[in-house]
């Protein structure tokens, strides 16, 4: 009797893990757990803790690097399912007004003959003067310009997300770029050197087409005010506009990594759309051209630059540097102070009767204005300048980088594997 009452009071034996040779703490069963917690809290409290011994360490020390691992990679796949989902929604933001655009046109006729297509005003140019010839069509300013601005920061939303996910990242990862930071900005340079080239293009063969050619600056203000903007003059501003503010946007939005330059930047963007939106609302659509190129075509040689750089291709990217800091010079600075030039000596020869503030005549040229123009325009040269000496003197320090926007964090100061 006594046997089996000792039986009965027997604890259940504990077991033991073992890891590579290296005893665990003793593992209970839960009954001996709940029967006995008074006195395992009261061994607990009454044991002093012991650190794990270095064997332990060196055992879970692979298994934690592992986990890292595991965690960036989900990270990353969820920064591409972010990415992803962005671009599917602007995907369906910009179908949106074509497909409502392309019902009207099928269902129209028969509803309403003859009714103009609401939808077209959204992602098409309006504003049509009929007394302009067909050979020579001209357009004024509408309040449907603002829905058009607004559909074009959408499409370049979609654009940007696009190239990052079809052609950046791809391109990153063919050239060892491993950083999340790295390709990140890999990306955005690749983005602008597209609509850089894009834009300073387009930009040119607008101006062909124009009396301004080769800054021919005095057509800035002769034949003032410019209210009767050809097609593609007004296309062309316009999306340039919506492509600054979705720059903005992403910067105040905190959609790309801050960088040490962000209060810069956040300067420079709003000079920028302070002189677009300016420009166009008093018809100086002209000089918005001239400066529109003077700002697009030295920042492709930039963006190539800064990609060569990313890929370590030293000896390349020494040269387009150079090439760059030649073509900077002369459009940022040169043309730019040219420009200056012309607005504080030229613009008091525009026509008398323009000198005056009426909407219903389409001036806006008051005594004032002449320093609203100039301010702005100054304010850009100062930022210019500020590049410069940035850029002038990474070429002094051997560090073919733009500080203006690379500033990115310390990790990125550790190059990622040379490609020869």
């Amino acid at each position: 009797m006594s046997t089996g009452k000792e039986k009965a009071r027997k604890r259940p034996n504990s077991f033991r893990v073992k890891t590579n040779g290296i005893e665990s703490v003793p593992v209970f069963k839960t009954t001996e757990i709940i029967t006995s917690r008074d006195h395992s809290s009261h061994r607990r409290s009454s044991t002093p803790a012991r650190s794990s011994s270095p064997a332990t360490s060196s055992v879970l020390r692979p298994r934690l690097q592992s986990a890292q691992h595991s965690f960036d990679g989900l990270s990353i796949h969820f920064w591409l399912q972010s990415l992803i989902y962005v671009l599917a929604i602007s995907f369906k933001l910009l179908l949106l007004p074509i497909v409502l655009y392309i019902n009207w046109e099928l269902l129209a006729p028969y509803v309403k003959p003859g009714a103009p297509n609401p939808f077209s005003s959204i992602f098409m140019i309006t504003g049509y003067i009929p007394t302009s010839t067909p050979e020579d069509p001209r357009y004024r300013k509408t309040w449907w310009d603002i829905a058009f601005i607004a559909y074009y920061v959408v499409v370049f939303s979609f654009i940007r997300q696009l190239l990052a996910i079809t052609v950046s990242r791809p391109l990153a990862s063919y050239f060892g770029l491993k950083r999340e930071t790295k390709v990140d900005r890999f990306g955005e340079q690749t983005y602008a050197l597209f609509y850089f080239m894009f834009f300073g293009a387009w930009g040119y063969r607008v101006m062909t087409q124009l009396p301004t050619y080769w800054y021919n600056t005095s057509e800035f203000w002769k034949g003032y005010p410019f209210w009767d903007l050809k097609p593609e003059l007004k296309s062309y501003y316009l999306i340039q506009f919506a492509y600054w503010w979705q720059q903005l946007l992403v910067l105040v939005l905190g959609l790309e990594k801050p960088r040490k330059d962000y209060w810069e930047l956040v300067a420079h963007h709003f000079v920028t759309l302070w002189l677009i939106g300016w420009s166009y609302l008093v018809n100086l659509t002209y000089i918005g051209n001239a400066v529109y190129m003077s700002m697009d075509i030295p920042d492709t040689f930039l963006a190539c630059s800064k990609l060569l750089n990313y890929i370590q291709w030293n000896t390349a990217k020494v040269y387009s540097f150079g090439v760059f800091f030649a073509v900077w010079t002369y459009f940022r600075h040169y043309l730019n102070i040219w420009i200056l030039w012309s607005v504080w000596y030229e613009q008091p020869n525009i026509p008398e009767w323009t000198k005056h503030w009426s909407w219903s005549e389409g001036v806006y040229m008051p005594g004032w204005m002449q320093y609203q123009i100039f301010l702005p325009l100054f304010l850009l040269q100062g930022l210019n300048l500020f590049c410069s000496y940035h850029s002038y003197r990474g070429i002094m320090t051997s560090e073919v980088d733009d500080h203006r926007s690379d500033d990115e964090g310390d990790d990125d100061d550790i190059p990622d594997k040379k490609v020869d």
